[in-house]
């Protein structure tokens, strides 16, 4: 296996050299720095990026947390984040704390492996556990999370108020629908909680009635959208229109409209929340509120690199930003005025 050893003789020079010219360092001359590079690429050398960081006490390793990595609404957010760290020479880790495990755990696991040098991490809600956690940590790190309440930490959150309301208004004003129907997100998730508050608000000042029934709590799932929107259509009175507060839960009100042989929107409407990749292929394509979920990536991570490169720590103020959503508007829903 090539190593930097081999690398000095043949160039005729140091490993101290060697190094320098790996980690780019300008007292090292362009000639050398070229010759070294060129050695290096012709022996496949690629440096031990673990012994690297432990010997300068540093890492160029950014962790991200997620709940679950099979949605593709987490496909874009790494991608976003991949993007940003890839252009400052950073390594993106992505960990998964899993849907059903305690996002503590993970947490603790990862920040006492020393490994990163940075942490963005994406949470339901900012409860007094994860509070602890952080308060002891020494790495930086941003937090994801529909939440913005909290003074003490950077968060980068979509807009999630102005969108529900937003699409709210849309089926209301300009399709014209009354019977409205809402599959929201975990009661303990900030962002499901900030959207159905916005659905409720637009509905009261449209005086539109919401009946119980038709406000039914789902876990961002598609398998949960199937479930509750064949709950929804078995009702004796019916919703014109499902708003599922993300895409996922919206393809799950697709396959629940198919299962009862529906047509959407001529039987049922659906609109989702996030705009995923896929909602545009759908058939019909989905009509739903982008979250610009790649653009939340990009800024949790220039967010995150520049609090790094920072070195201003005690006079750091935390920064809160707060991304723009947009109706997105398919063929998922119709007038019915």
């Amino acid at each position: 296996m090539p190593n930097i050893k081999e690398i000095a003789r043949r160039a005729k020079v140091s490993v101290a050299t060697v190094s320098r010219a790996l980690n780019n360092d300008p007292k090292v001359t362009q000639e050398t720095k070229k010759l070294v590079l060129k050695i290096a690429d012709e022996l496949n050398y690629r440096p031990n990026i673990v012994a690297r960081n432990f010997a300068k006490k540093t890492s160029n390793i950014i962790g991200l947390i997620l709940p679950d990595i099979t949605d593709e609404f987490f496909s874009e957010l790494i991608k976003g984040v991949d993007e940003i760290t890839y252009q400052h020479n950073y390594f993106t880790m992505v960990i998964s704390s899993h849907r059903y495990l305690q996002l503590e755990n993970t947490l603790n696991s990862v920040l006492r492996n020393g490994l990163l040098g940075g942490l963005i991490l994406l949470v339901p809600n900012i409860n007094k556990n994860l509070k602890h956690i952080l308060s002891q940590t020494k790495i930086p790190f941003v937090i994801i999370s529909g939440g913005m309440h909290t003074t003490d930490y950077d968060v980068v959150s979509v807009d999630n108020y102005q969108g529900a309301y937003d699409m709210t208004n849309y089926l209301i004003k300009k399709c014209g629908y009354k019977k409205i129907a809402h599959i929201s997100g975990p009661k303990e998730n900030d962002d499901a909680k900030i959207r159905i508050k916005a659905f409720k608000d637009a509905c009261a000042e449209n005086g539109i009635n919401i009946p119980n029934n038709f406000l039914v709590e789902g876990d961002f799932t598609r398998e949960a959208g199937v479930r509750l929107a064949m709950e929804l259509l078995n009702l004796k009175t019916k919703p014109e229109v499902i708003f599922a507060a993300n895409d996922m839960m919206a393809l799950g009100c697709y396959d629940a409209a198919a299962k009862k042989g529906l047509s959407i929107p001529d039987d049922i409407a659906v609109v989702g929340f996030d705009n995923i990749f896929v909602s545009q292929y759908l058939n019909p394509p989905l009509t739903t509120v982008s979250a610009q979920i790649e653009d939340e990536g990009k800024k949790a991570a220039e967010l995150l690199i520049g609090k790094i490169k920072s070195n201003n720590a005690s006079n750091y103020q935390p920064k809160k930003i707060k991304i723009a959503t947009e109706l997105i508007i398919r063929n998922s829903t119709k007038s019915i005025k």
